[in-house]
C-alpha cells in the first residue's frame, strides 16, 4: 500500500532542498506519491505540484497582511486532503509563518508532521517553541545549534546535516557557462552579484548594488560584475536599471552557481546561498536592506548577532550550543562583512563598495577571508543532509504491515 506525503514549501531555496529530497525518497520506494506546495524544482523532481507557493513568498509582517485571506485559502486547500484522508504524512520547510498553520490543520487529522530545515527559533522567536511544539511531530534540524535548542524543548529532533552542502557536493559545473563567464571577463576581478532569490527582495536591493558597481568600476576598471538572477522577471528588473547599461555587468539566469566558483568575490543579499559561498570558499560581503518598521521590530525579537549563517558558526573548537551566546566581531570584521541598511542608502553603498574594493586590492585581507572560509568548510560543510533526512522520515512512518494510528474525526 502506497503512502501520501505532503510537501509545504514556500521558499526558493527550500522548492531547491525539497526537490532533492523527493528524489531521495522516491529512490527509495518508488511507491510513495509525493504532492503539495512547493515550486518547480521539486516538480521536476517528481512531486505533484498542487500551488507553487514560492511564488508567493514573503517576509515581514508588512508583507504578509495584504496576503493573509490569500495564504488561509492555500491553508483550506491543503486541509481539505487532510479531512478526505489522503495524506499519511506531512513534511514542512522552512516558511514558518504559513507552514505553522498547515501543521496544525494536519495535526487536527492525527497526520505526523516532519520540519525539515526548521524556523530558526532560537536566533529571533524562542517564545513560539510551544507553537512547535504542539503541532510538529520530528524536527529534522540542519545545525547543531537548531538541534541544541529544540531538544532542550523536548521535541523529537534529528541532526541531519545542510542540504545547501549537499548541492555543492553533488552538483556538476556547467562547462559551457564557465566558458562563457571566462570570455566575458578575462581579468581576475570578477565580482559576483546576488541580488536575492524573492522579488521584494531584488527591488529593494539592486538599486544600492548598482551604485556600488558604479564607484567600484571607477576604481577597478578591469573588473566585470556577474548578475546571479534566480527568475527571469528578476534579470529584466535589474537589466532595467537606467545605469545599468552604462556599467561593466553581464546578466545570467539560472547559473548561481558558475557565477560563485567563477568570481573572485561577491556582493549577496543575506540568504542560505552564503553557505554555498562558504563551501566554495568565495568570500563575500552581505547587504539587506528593511523597511524601518520590520527593523524596529527585529530589534525586539531578535536574538541571533548575525543575519549570515556562516558568521554565527565558530571558526574555533566551541560548542555550536553556546555560539549564540559567543560575542561576535564587529559587522566589519567578520567571516563575511554584512551591513542592514534602514533609510538612507549611502551608508550601505559605502560598505560595499569599500568591502569589495578591499577585497580586489589588499591580497593579505583576501588570503585571509579565503583561510576563514576554508576553517568553516572543513568543520561544517559535510554532505549527506538529503540522505539521512529521507532516512529519518522513513523510520518514522508507520510500516504498511502495522496498524496506522486513528486519526481524529
Amino acid at each position: 500500500m502506497s503512502k501520501t506525503i505532503f510537501f509545504s514549501v514556500g521558499e526558493p531555496s527550500g522548492d531547491q532542498h525539497a526537490a532533492r529530497l523527493v528524489r531521495e525518497l522516491l529512490a527509495q520506494n518508488r511507491e510513495w506519491n509525493l504532492r503539495g506546495f512547493g515550486g518547480k524544482h521539486m516538480q521536476q523532481a517528481g512531486c505533484q505540484i498542487d500551488l507553487d507557493l514560492t511564488e508567493h513568498a514573503v517576509v515581514g509582517i508588512l508583507e504578509v497582511l495584504p496576503k493573509i485571506k490569500q495564504f488561509f485559502g492555500f491553508a483550506d486547500q491543503a486541509e481539505a486532503l487532510f479531512a478526505a484522508g489522503e495524506v499519511d504524512a506531512v513534511v514542512l520547510v522552512d516558511f514558518p509563518g504559513f507552514n505553522w498553520h498547515i501543521a496544525k490543520r494536519a495535526k487536527r487529522y492525527g497526520i505526523p508532521v516532519f520540519y525539515y530545515c526548521p524556523p530558526q527559533l532560537w536566533a529571533w522567536a524562542a517564545w513560539r517553541i510551544k507553537k512547535m511544539k504542539r503541532t510538529v511531530d520530528h524536527v529534522l534540524c540542519v545545525l547543531p545549534v537548531e538541534q541544541a535548542f529544540f531538544s532542550r524543548h523536548g521535541m523529537s529532533t534529528e541532526l541531519v546535516g545542510h542540504p545547501f552542502f549537499d548541492a555543492v557536493a553533488e552538483s556538476t559545473l556547467d562547462a559551457d557557462r564557465l566558458q562563457q563567464l571566462c570570455r566575458a571577463s578575462e581579468s581576475e576581478s570578477t565580482v559576483a552579484v546576488l541580488p536575492g532569490s524573492r522579488t521584494h527582495e531584488v527591488h529593494r536591493n539592486w538599486p544600492i548594488m548598482v551604485q556600488a558597481i558604479k564607484r567600484l568600476s571607477e576604481k577597478h576598471p578591469d573588473a566585470r560584475f556577474a548578475v546571479a538572477a534566480y527568475r527571469e522577471k528578476h534579470l529584466e528588473f535589474c537589466r532595467s536599471h537606467p545605469e545599468a547599461s552604462q556599467l561593466p555587468i553581464d546578466f545570467y539566469l539560472g547559473c548561481t552557481s558558475e557565477i560563485i566558483e567563477h568570481s573572485k568575490c561577491a556582493m549577496m543579499v543575506s540568504g542560505s546561498v552564503s553557505l554555498e559561498l562558504m563551501a566554495r570558499q568565495t568570500p563575500a560581503v552581505v547587504l539587506y536592506r528593511i523597511g524601518r518598521f520590520l527593523n524596529l521590530f527585529a530589534k525586539l525579537v531578535v536574538r541571533a548577532k548575525s543575519m549570515t549563517l556562516p558568521n554565527m558558526m565558530p571558526l574555533e573548537e566551541t560548542s555550536l550550543e553556546h555560539s549564540q551566546d559567543t560575542e561576535l566581531p564587529p559587522p566589519a570584521d567578520r567571516v563575511f562583512p554584512e551591513i542592514v541598511s534602514v533609510g538612507n542608502s549611502a551608508p550601505a553603498v559605502e560598505f560595499l563598495t569599500e568591502t569589495i574594493n578591499r577585497m580586489l586590492s589588499d591580497a593579505d585581507y583576501f588570503a585571509k577571508k579565503q583561510r576563514q572560509l576554508t576553517q568553516l568548510g572543513q568543520r561544517y560543510a559535510e554532505p549527506g543532509a538529503t540522505s539521512r533526512a529521507a532516512q529519518a522520515i522513513d523510520s518514522h512512518l508507520p510500516r504498511n504491515d502495522q496498524p496506522e494510528t486513528q486519526r481524529a474525526a
